[in-house]
């Protein structure tokens, strides 16, 4: 009874830490996302020609800030979405 108990327990925190973790990664992935559509806004604000559609969202949404510096430079450069 005692060895169900402890094995119990040992699982119990073996899952809280995976939650731990996918929390902490997804709450890093969502701050990314937002400062990549935050610099898209400021970038449309100054004049650069950028069409915010899905494809546009959905590249920020998946690479953040980086995505986000592609997508300008890209419209820089006269490719659009």
């Amino acid at each position: 009874m005692e060895a169900m108990v402890i094995v119990g327990l040992i699982l119990a925190l073996i899952a809280a830490f995976v939650l731990y973790k996918v929390l902490k990664t997804l709450k890093n992935m969502v701050v990314n996302t937002v400062v990549g559509l935050g610099i898209l806004f400021v970038a449309k604000f100054f004049g650069l020609n950028i069409a915010i559609n899905a494809i546009t969202i959905l590249i920020c949404a998946i690479a953040g800030v980086i995505g986000a510096l592609i997508v300008i430079l890209l419209s820089y450069l006269g490719v659009t979405f």
